[in-house]
């Protein structure tokens, strides 16, 4: 299997974790939340309201793309296979919303697939304001919409409306990429 770097993809709210999880669970897949990758300004800026700029953006998304590189070396340095058999990869949680992040992600892990998780705005509102204890606001949805680029034509990967559940979600996720 050449692409062992999956990214979960979209707005706050679409599911990326919690998709994510269940993918690398379905892969026998290390996963990694991106989130957990902001730095300690990033995240006091969304939680005050704030959108990050692209400036504050451009470091997070090398780290993120390190950490996705790294997930899959210590996987073959361990022999690590997933559940296919296959060797092991990762799954990674990134918002990367515009096609010039994707493309940043692309350096550290060029053969990574995206999977846009998309869906209805009065779904996704919804699903972050019913979250407790994340650090992103409800407030914020508007501006992840208006920034997000569809994946291009040229781009690997496949777009999933996430209104299923979220077996559902993964299963087309893993049909889509054909990754069994």
């Amino acid at each position: 299997m050449r692409n062992r770097v999956v990214f979960t993809t979209g707005v706050s709210g679409s599911g990326k974790s919690t998709i994510g999880v269940l993918l690398a669970d379905r892969l026998g897949w290390a996963f990694v939340d991106a989130d957990d990758l902001h730095p300690a300004a990033n995240v006091e800026k969304m939680a005050a309201g704030i959108p990050l700029t692209d400036d504050d953006r451009w470091p997070w998304l090398r780290t993120v793309g390190a950490a996705a590189a790294s997930s899959v070396q210590r996987a073959d340095a361990a022999g690590t296979a997933g559940a296919s058999g296959e060797p092991a990869g990762v799954v990674v949680a990134c918002s990367a919303l515009r096609r010039g992040y994707r493309d940043v992600l692309r350096e550290e892990t060029p053969a990574a697939v995206f999977v846009q998780l998309v869906g209805p705005a009065e779904l996704i509102g919804d699903r972050l304001r019913a979250r407790r204890d994340h650090f992103m606001p409800a407030t914020l949805l508007g501006s992840q919409l208006a920034t997000l680029e569809p994946l291009g034509a040229d781009e690997a990967g496949i777009a999933v409306v996430v209104s299923a559940g979220p077996a559902t979600v993964v299963e087309q996720i893993v049909t889509g990429l054909a990754l069994t």
